[in-house]
């Protein structure tokens, strides 16, 4: 364990940036992309130094890790099969739209050539010679005139109509395919969730009985939550910069007092609490609701971790600026993914028991510089 420990010591003294002599920063790509690399080597070194604990909860990691992936690709594709389907309405209403355009012009060129025809289409040298009043010429050769204008000008704009409709057809066959594929896709999707859902359960039975055993250990929950304090503590050093100052109305310390929970449910374990067993006491709070709840963003912010760890499941942490960070843990899927931007109360994961858990809900903290607070003091009660 001791070389473990030098491993993550070391891949975390790779991590720290000095200010002094720092260079401009990169453009906001490279700056995200340099933000996720040492965010994975962080991920990294914390794995590494737990690789030799065997605990059940291990166990349940690959096939929660893999739910999460396929409920995020079921979601993904069904957003991306709704825009096909719009897309598919658009084009077929413009499809209606120049049908009718077109059979007007038809009709229009029907009664337009039914005067020509009424009107004998005598040709204008033969008007010029007839001899008649100069007036009545005049007057002929004018509706002559108006005539092969209107029937040039109606061919040409059916001609138009014709290949805006040929353009049109070809857009809904393409729009109709694609969302064929999307919904097949998304029905393979669906599978794989249902059979991941599956392995879980299976692992699940399997360790169970394990998995309450070392639920009631309490240097094990020690471990799991002095682990999230050094991943948020480690996390809050990454990620100060200038950048990170809270400006403007939407900075997280002026929602004190106006923060909402990130789902209704019951509260049933909250900040400071004892533990039933024992251990440390909540550092956070745990809301029970019932599994696939949507699980939304208290605030908005960049997601600057997204993955499954031991004692949280699968677990997404999301920086507010200036140091405050909120952690949602115990979720059957998180649905964005590092580098994110999110908005206050965007759907970011779906309620589970990932991680070991008996029962279903979200464990929710906040914490500012690393610590975490009550979130209870800022929420607002109504």
């Amino acid at each position: 364990m001791t070389g473990a420990r030098h491993a993550l010591a070391a891949a975390l003294a790779l991590l720290c940036v000095s200010p002094a002599g720092a260079a401009a920063p990169p453009p906001d790509r490279e700056r995200l992309d340099a933000l996720r690399g040492r965010i994975e080597r962080l991920r990294s070194a914390l794995a590494e130094s737990e690789e030799d604990r065997s605990e059940a909860r291990n166990e349940l990691r690959d096939s929660e890790r893999a739910i999460s992936e396929a409920n995020r690709s079921v979601r993904e594709l069904a957003g991306q099969r709704t825009a096909a389907q719009g897309e598919l309405r658009m084009f077929t209403a413009a499809r209606a739209k120049t049908q009718a355009s077109i059979a007007a012009r038809e009709r229009e060129l029907g009664r337009l050539l039914a005067a020509l025809y009424m009107a004998g289409d005598p040709g204008y040298l033969k008007v010029m010679l007839s001899g008649a009043d100069p007036g009545q010429t005049a007057r002929d050769l004018h509706y002559l005139g108006y005539l092969s204008r209107a029937h040039a000008a109606l061919a040409a704009s059916l001609r138009d109509e014709l290949a805006r409709l040929e353009e049109l057809e070809a857009r809904v066959k393409a729009s109709v395919a694609e969302a064929a594929e999307l919904e097949r896709s998304q029905r393979d999707a669906r599978a794989e969730l249902l059979k991941q859902r599956g392995a879980r359960r299976a692992v699940f039975e399997r360790v169970s009985a394990k998995i309450r055993t070392q639920r009631r250990e309490v240097d094990l929950l020690s471990r799991d939550e002095a682990r999230l304090s050094r991943l948020v503590t480690e996390l809050s050093r990454l990620l100060v910069s200038p950048q990170d100052t809270p400006r403007g109305p939407g900075a997280f310390p002026t929602l004190k007092g106006r923060l909402r929970l990130p789902l209704q449910g019951v509260v049933a374990h909250r900040f400071g609490a004892p533990r039933a067993d024992g251990g440390p006491p909540w550092k956070g709070m745990f809301i029970r609701a019932a599994a696939g709840t949507e699980v939304r963003a208290a605030a908005e912010g960049q997601v600057v971790f997204a993955d499954w760890m031991r004692g949280y499941g699968n677990i997404l942490i999301i920086d507010h600026g200036g140091g405050y960070l909120s952690v949602y843990g115990n979720n059957e899927s998180v649905l964005k993914t590092v580098g994110e931007r999110v908005g206050v109360k965007d759907v970011i994961a779906t309620v589970g028991a990932s991680g070991g858990g008996e029962e279903t809900g979200l464990y929710f903290e906040v914490r500012h510089e690393g610590r975490a607070f009550d979130p209870m003091t800022w929420v607002a009660l109504r």
